[in-house]
Formats: structure tokens, sequence, C-alpha cells
């Protein structure tokens, strides 16, 4: 069901076209910045792999990945969802090592996406994955690193609205100045607010937040929000949220995380009630120790253009498919979606 609201009085920033070409400029700036702060290199990506090799993201565990068979038979083959384990296996073969890493341009369809003003069935991002050391798997190594990202996000609206002047509209503040809670700290100051109010009245009080500790169980039972047992570490994870003053909400522009180590994988399995991963070739490989220990995350394109830019609705910044209320909603208020 679709859920698409336009702020009352709202004006694109920029022209049709101008937006265009502001994308492009995004895309270029933000990829070169990333990957001069994380040290990374550009390597091509998937757009399908086989359902035998375990190699899809499993998101929730509930998502339905698009799939087919092809022509010359074998089995079923998945649309990725993400990249998030291949991307491991990829710095393996690259010969990679500690300290270098790869971004990849993903593309991905999501068929059970609930559409609104942030969510589309097509999915677009960098994806991105790093060796680390074992000494390299903690809280403050990963905090470095979101403050790096956050800096690449920084520079990146400062040139844009150097070359676009009409962006100095935009009421988006400083996106580097990152404020670090876990969803723990969270439910305890808001134990009465759903996991989305309490991202939203964080991100409103501090603007850019890494919101940390996803996937395992809080202490009210629950968890802050569903993470797959078997890349992130959920002690050693989370998302970075930026107050959005168009939309009036948190945007989650990236999720990421240190990886699994072959002993939190064993742990998150069994937990998750997902022992029968265990068989799979990914996950045989991961527990017999060999994979590189790494750290990855995937920032959504299409969610950096609209923040950045100043749009209302995702289908503003990417070309994809919308229910007839979306357009309907979309054309009443002028918003063009391409």
């Amino acid at each position: 069901m679709s859920h698409t609201t336009i702020p009352q009085g709202y004006q694109p920033l920029l022209g049709l076209y101008d937006t265009q070409k502001a994308i492009g400029l995004t895309k270029r700036l933000f990829e070169d910045a990333l990957s001069g702060a994380l040290n990374l290199r550009r390597v091509s990506a998937p757009l399908f792999v086989e359902a035998a090799s375990g190699l899809n993201d499993n998101l929730n565990g509930v998502e339905r990945p698009v799939s087919f068979t092809m022509k010359e038979g074998g089995g079923e083959i998945q649309v990725v969802h993400s990249l998030a384990k291949w991307k491991r296996l990829a710095l393996r073969d690259y010969g990679f090592s500690a300290g270098e890493g790869l971004v990849a341009d993903m593309n991905a369809i999501r068929r059970d996406e609930d559409l609104d003003n942030l969510h589309s069935i097509y999915v677009d991002q960098w994806d991105w994955e790093k060796i680390i050391t074992a000494e390299q798997r903690s809280t403050d190594f990963l905090k470095d690193t979101v403050v790096r990202i956050a800096g690449a996000v920084e520079s990146t609206r400062r040139t844009l609205m150097a070359v676009f002047p009409e962006l100095s509209a935009s009421r988006l503040g400083r996106l580097d100045q990152v404020t670090f809670v876990t969803a723990q700290e969270l439910e305890d100051r808001w134990p009465d607010y759903t996991p989305k109010e309490r991202e939203n009245a964080i991100a409103k009080e501090a603007g850019t937040v890494f919101l940390m500790g996803i996937g395992g169980a809080l202490a009210s039972g629950k968890p802050h929000d569903g993470r797959a047992p078997d890349y992130d570490d959920w002690a050693l994870n989370g998302d970075l949220l930026c107050w959005d003053p168009v939309l009036n909400c948190a945007v989650e522009l990236s999720s990421m995380g240190i990886r699994v180590s072959p002993e939190s994988l064993d742990r998150q399995l069994t937990i998750a009630g997902c022992d029968d991963r265990r068989s799979l070739p990914f996950h045989k490989a991961l527990l017999a120790g060999e994979l590189p220990l790494t750290m990855g995350g995937g920032i959504g394109q299409s969610r950096l253009c609209l923040l950045l830019l100043g749009c209302a609705h995702i289908g503003q910044v990417q070309s994809s498919v919308w229910d007839a209320d979306t357009r309907a909603a979309c054309a009443k208020a002028g918003v063009p979606l391409l």
C-alpha cells in the first residue's frame, strides 16, 4: 500500500533537467569522496546470483526475491536484494589485503517494499566492503568509519551548493557532525515510542545520528529492527540517519557494520533459527574461517540525492514504477516523477 504525502507548499529547488545534472554530479562526487576516505576501489557487481549459493541478502527474512531460470537450464536465479555477502567473497577473490576495500554500483529489485516518499521497488546504492584486522573489530573503529562517511557526504553537499546556488535555499544543516547512540539507549529514553518514532525524535534533535546495535533483542525482548543473522555482527552495526527538513523525518542513508566472524555467525544463526543456512557454500566457508574479516555497508544513491537536492519524493531522483495513488498524489502537488 502506498503512503505518499507531499508537504504543503513544496516546490522543487531545481528544474527537471537541472535535477538530472545534479544527480549525475552528486553520484560522481560522492563515490570519489567515499573511495578516498575508506581506501576503496571500484569493481563490477552482479545483478543476480544463484539461489543455491546463499549469496543473496535475505534482508528481514520475509521479502520475496525476483527469480527466474535460464534457457540453458540450471537452478533458480535471484535478482539481488543487496551485495552484503557477495562482497566478502569478492574481496578474497581479488586478493585484497587489510585496509583495502571495494565499492560497487548496486542495482536491485525489492518487490515487497511498501511504497512511500523514501521507498521504491528499485534500489540503487553504493555497496562497499573492506578487509579489517581482528583488532579493528571494535566500536571505536566502527565510529571512525562512520565519521569518514559523513565527511564525504558533507563535502559533496558543499560542492553541490557551489555549483547549484539554488540549493542554498535548503534548510539542510551540516551532515558531518555525528551523534552516536545505541538502540537500547533510545528504547530506555522513549519506551512508549515505536522504533521509527524513536529514530525521528533523535534525528530531529541531533541532525545526523548513527544508531548502533540493530538486530538483537533489546530489554523489551524485541529488536529495534530486523537484520539478517549472516552479515552484520549485531553488536557492531548501525544505521546512519539524517534529519530531512523537507519531509520532517529521519532519512536512513546507510545500513552498515562490522561483519560476522565465524563465532558471531554461529551464534546469530542459532538465535535467528536459521541453522539450515550452515550448509550453504558461503556460510560453510565463513564458519570454516576461509573468508577475510570485513566491514561494509550500503549507501543509498537515490536517498542521498533526495536529501541533498531538497526533493520530497524519491521518484524525483530515480526512474521506477509507481502505483496509481502515488502518481496521483505527486501530480496533484506538481511533483514530477522521472
